[in-house]
Parts: C-alpha cells; structure tokens; sequence
C-alpha cells in the first residue's frame, strides 16, 4: 500500500509553500524590471483588468516545480527532459511577459522546449481507439540511428503526436483558461489533482509513484500563486504560467495511465471554447494566434457575471469533468466531449446573439 503523505500530501504541501512564499519576490521583481502589463499604455480588447498588474507570474510557478522535484523526485533521464523543457518555456515565457514577441516566435520556441522531453524519452507509444475499445499502436515506424556508440530508434508516430499534444495544450491553456483573474491557477490545479487520483488507481506498479509525486507537485505550485493570482490579482501568470501549465499537465498525461482522453474531458471547457476561437478568426480572415474579445469567459462577463463568479463555473466544470473522467471509459470519454462541445458551442452563439 503507497503511503499516501509522502506520494501526494508532502509534496503538494511543500510546493505550495515554495509558490506561496516565492510569488511575492517575483513580483518585486516584475515591478523592478518593468514587466508590467498596463492596460492603459498596452490596449487591447481582451484585456479585462482596469489597472497596472505584474506579469511574470511563471516563474514562481516553475521555482516551485523545480525544487519540488528536486526533494522528491528520482533524477532520471526522464525528469532532466521535464525540467530542462520547463526552462526553456520559463525563459521565453518571462522574455513574452516584457516584450510581447511575435507569436509564431513563441510557437516555434514552445515547439523546441516540447520536443525536449521526447528525445528523453517520453512519448506517446499508443492510444486507445474510442470507437472500437482496441489499441492503436504508434510504434510501428521507426526510424533507427547509432549515436555515441549505441543504436537509438525514433518512434516517427509516437513522437510527432507526443510533441503536437503538449503544444497544442500549451496554446490551447494560454489562450482559453487564463482571461479571469484565478482562473488559470484553479483550472490547473484541478486538472493536475485529477491525473494525480487517476493515477493512485493504478499505485500498485511503482512505476506510478514518481507520476503521482510531479502531479501533486504541479497542483501545490499552481495552488501556492493561486491566492496572489485570485481576484483582484496582484500578479498574472501570463504566458510563462500558462504555458508551463500546459506543458506539464500534458506531460503527466502522457507519463500516466490517464494519457490524452482523460485529460481532454477534464480541460473539456478551455479546450472546446478555444477550438471554436480558432475556427472563428480563421473564417473571419484573421489569425488563429492573435488575441480578441470572443472567448466564453468574455461572453460571459459581458452577460452580466462577476469576475470571480465567471471563475468559480470554470472551476466547477473542471471538477465535475474531471469527477467524470475517473470513471469513464474511451468509448464514454468521446461522448462526453461530444456533448462538451455541442453545449460550449450552443453557449457561445447564444451569448454572441444575445450581445446584438
């Protein structure tokens, strides 16, 4: 039988206190440094906030994450890929914070730091077929090569949809569950939770234990600048918060037994609502990457909701969803992000008709 305070109370415990008592500094920091997001010099219609907020909030976030893993977690060749990516997301997230870089700059540094991780060797191997219960596997096409005397393999499918898979959820985070005060910290503190329960189902294989440890690692750090980040924030996580975000949530995913479905259905909101936002600026002549008024958490402030009521259903979603996704199996998983999708999108043109 695990111990439960040394796989999940201790380190979310000691993550939390890290991020809690970390976030300050960084915000003494982004003030010293000028990484500050005004909304009266930078204007911008997605923009919510009425007065000047650090920004930066990420590397709290990651200082916590890294010397969590560093107290409880085995240094393997698979934890270097994860903290070694992290940095990369960190560094250019910060760089963002101050100067705002072209987005597709951004996509091409996130697509560098997700591919760290996978050449250590974290990948998807399979996935299972929501249709027909069966396993698809991602293994058959490899590509072998001989690297300081030892031959190594690709595996072509395994790794493309991998890497494809944590920057999608890297930009699919960012751009659809950090618009409201708190509403990044809880989303991803909730979602982290969840793979961290998922995963306790299956603690018998030992293999689990550092999984489980990252999870409640990543919920602590996230939990820890919550309270900063919450309404009224003192400080945004911004990029650097939510990409490190989902970054890290998809990786765990990857790692655990949970894998892409479960943690679709429990991110079901963010990530349908910012599928249809792409989709939208694409048939409106714009690009998918540049930011506007049109997200579900706008729509709903605009219908009248508080800030922190529009973050209190976000997190609810993300908790009855992820209650859901304990128990679901594939075939249950797609019906659910089917309706998912069907409610979000009925939600949407309801509220922009209603705006008319």
């Amino acid at each position: 039988m695990p111990n439960l305070f040394k796989l999940l109370v201790l380190p979310i415990t000691v993550s939390f206190i890290i991020a809690y008592l970390a976030t300050p500094f960084v915000i003494k920091f982004a003030n010293w440094a000028g990484i500050i997001d005004n909304p009266k010099i930078k204007k911008h219609p997605k923009k919510i906030h009425t007065y000047p907020v650090p920004r930066g909030g990420g590397i709290a976030i990651f200082l916590s994450v890294f010397v969590s893993s560093l107290l409880f977690l085995p240094i393997d060749k698979h934890l270097i890929g994860i903290l070694l990516g992290a940095v990369v997301l960190t560094i250019i997230g910060t760089l963002d914070d101050k100067y705002d870089i072209n987005p597709y700059v951004r996509l091409a540094v996130q697509f560098l730091a997700a591919s760290i991780p996978i050449i250590f060797g974290i990948g998807i191997a399979f996935i299972t077929n929501p249709l027909s219960g069966g396993i698809i596997d991602l293994t058959s096409i490899k590509i072998n090569f001989s690297l300081f005397g030892e031959t190594r393999s690709i595996l072509l499918l395994a790794d493309i949809f991998a890497l494809f898979w944590i920057v999608s959820l890297m930009n699919f985070l960012n751009m659809g569950a950090k618009g409201v005060d708190g509403q990044l910290p809880g989303v991803a503190a909730i979602s982290a939770l969840i793979i961290a329960t998922l995963s306790l189902k299956f603690s018998a294989d030992i293999t689990q234990w550092p999984i489980i440890i990252l999870a409640a690692i990543t919920a602590g750090a996230y939990l820890g600048f919550l309270p900063w980040n919450f309404f009224p924030q003192k400080i945004m996580p911004a990029f650097s918060g939510s990409s490190l975000a989902g970054y890290l949530l998809a990786v765990l995913s990857i790692l655990s037994t949970t894998k892409v479905g479960a943690l679709f259905v429990v991110l079901g909101v963010p990530l349908i609502d910012t599928g249809y936002t792409i989709v939208r600026r694409i048939f409106s002549g714009k690009s998918p990457v540049w930011g506007d008024r049109g997200h579900l958490h706008h729509r709903l402030l605009d219908l009248g909701l508080t800030k922190k009521q529009v973050v209190y259903l976000y997190w609810g979603a993300t908790g009855i969803l992820g209650i859901l996704a304990l128990y679901l199996n594939s075939s249950f998983k797609l019906y659910t992000i089917i309706g998912v999708a069907v409610f979000v999108g009925g939600l949407l043109l309801w509220l922009t008709w209603r705006s008319k």
